[in-house]
């Protein structure tokens, strides 16, 4: 009988050492499989979308080329919240980074809001020329903050789309606007037009599309079909309201870790997916966008000229009163010396 329970005893032994070194084996390869520097990010942008589609080029890329050493965890769709909620989480270090719309990207570095002037740019040429200048200024504007630009992202152009036709100012003043959450100069503008915008953060808009809270919005092409903006909206005005972007953040501290040769890394690949491949596919496909809005029975109403001059008074009004308050004199100053300069050598 002690045989038989000492024979049993050592059976047990045996098979908790197995089971034992069969768990530190898994655990040994999922550890091995882990990556050394993990960035969990955010972004608002859908699931399925280009730009969620080349950030997760982006990663896959960094990650080969780290050797698997840095890894990331993505949250597209506004799974973490909003432009605020996400540079909260950043804040306090659930995030390491997010895509911010321009909104975000304006509430964090005021001077961004310059780029998103109402009817400013007159054509992509104009946006590459002031951005490719202003980038070293907006970089050393996030490093103070200890945050990292590592790449701009594009929407493009934005126009207003609306369930009713809208021509002349007059049709603008009878609309429910939308205005986005947090951007002053939008705001602005359209109260000096005699709007009274509806300010709502970017998830919101399709459900008050949908109420009835709003029935006017503004948006590119591209971005209302990936947002389900098109299946509420009947009509598309056929001038461009603004140059809308975005910007892909860091956390700077979470770089800080990483060795020089993997920040490398990051950078190259963020400018061959955001600032080459992104931008070419945002152009693209809002031209292919506006195709498929016009198969679905969107129609595009052509603006009353008479506006233009009105509108662009407005604007300069606003601009005047926005200096110094939403931006920086020297901001828009060298904003309008590159814009003035490249007209005049590009007329």
């Amino acid at each position: 009988m002690r045989l038989w329970k000492n024979s049993y005893s050592f059976g047990l032994l045996c098979l908790l050492f197995i089971f034992l070194l069969n768990f530190c084996t898994v655990v040994s390869e999922v550890e091995a499989k882990r990556p050394k520097y993990l960035f969990k990010m955010a972004s608002l942008a859908p699931e399925g979308s280009i730009w969620a589609l080349r950030f997760d080029q982006f990663a896959q890329e960094v990650k080969e080329q780290s050797g698997g050493e840095v890894g990331f965890r993505v949250y597209p769709g506004g799974v973490m919240g909003d432009d605020r909620a996400m540079f909260r989480k950043m804040k306090i270090g659930q995030l390491q980074g997010a895509g911010f719309t321009m909104t975000g990207i304006g509430e964090i570095v005021s001077d961004f809001r310059v780029m998103g002037i109402p009817y400013l740019f007159q054509s992509y040429e104009e946006v590459d020329e002031v951005l490719e200048k202003l980038m070293p200024r907006y970089v050393e504007a996030f490093a103070k903050k200890n945050m990292v630009l590592i790449a701009m992202s594009e929407v493009g152009f934005i126009y207003t789309m609306s369930t009713i036709p809208i021509s002349t100012i007059e049709d603008l003043r009878k609309c429910k606007c939308w205005a986005p959450e947090g951007d002053p100069i939008s705001l602005a503008f359209m109260e000096a037009v005699g709007i009274s915008p509806i300010p709502l953060s970017l998830p919101d808009v399709l459900v008050s599309l949908q109420t009835g809270m709003v029935n006017t919005v503004f948006n590119g092409y591209y971005g209302s079909i990936i947002l389900q903006w098109f299946t509420k909206i009947n009509y598309i005005t056929d001038v461009p309201f603004a140059y809308a972007y975005g910007g892909l953040v860091f956390d700077k501290k979470a770089l800080d870790r990483l060795p020089e040769s993997h920040l490398a890394i990051i950078k190259q690949a963020a400018g061959k997916y955001f600032s080459e491949k992104l931008k070419d596919d945002t152009r693209r496909t809002n031209i292919e966008a506006l195709e498929t809005l016009k198969a679905n029975g969107i129609t595009v109403i052509a603006a009353d000229p008479a506006a233009n001059p009105v509108l662009i008074g407005l604007r300069d009004q606003i601009v005047e009163e926005s200096v110094g308050k939403y931006f920086s004199a020297e901001i828009y100053n060298e904003l309008m010396t590159i814009l003035n300069n490249y007209r005049k050598s590009n007329p």
